[in-house]
């Protein structure tokens, strides 16, 4: 079952939530080392991020590519903005789907909830149609794949 939630807002926004079992520090740096990042961020069983750098300073680059093993992929490349550690990250990435997407603004912020944190991710799109585009991919599957991923990663370990 997703722990993920996913709600429009807008025209051109979507907002996304997710609670994780550990502090913000370590969600916040699990989204931002190349290291980390390449062990959780791969959407559906059976991909891989052969290719991740994650250059965390403003204007710093982003570019993750994923293959299936079997001659399919695709990359995502984008740059950052503002980096608050350990409490929000402001980025721009397009998918190359092989074509490229348009810009999606992206604001996650990593807020302290009881033991754990809550993730809010704030995606801006150009228009509805760019959205709904997007919307259609089923990319949820995807994200809450690789955030479970990530929680088993992280979450602290109970004895």
């Amino acid at each position: 079952m997703s722990k993920l939630t996913l709600k429009t807002e807008g025209a051109n926004q979507v907002i996304i939530t997710r609670r994780f079992a550990a502090p913000p520090a370590a969600v916040y740096r699990a989204h931002t080392d190349p290291e980390l990042i390449q062990k959780w961020l791969l959407g559906p069983e059976g991909w891989t991020m052969p290719v991740c750098i994650s250059e965390t300073k403003s204007g710093g680059k982003i570019r993750y590519e994923w293959s299936n093993g079997k001659g399919q992929g695709f990359y995502l490349t984008g740059e950052y903005l503002e980096l608050e550690p350990f409490h929000r990250i402001v980025h721009v990435e397009r998918m190359f789907l092989p074509d490229p997407t348009p810009d999606n603004h992206v604001e996650t912020r990593f807020d302290a909830d009881g033991a754990g944190t809550l993730m809010t991710i704030r995606m801006t799109l150009p228009d509805a149609e760019t959205r709904a585009a997007m919307l259609a991919t089923g990319m949820d599957r995807g994200m809450e794949a690789s955030y479970a991923r990530l929680e088993g990663m992280i979450q602290p370990a109970h004895k």
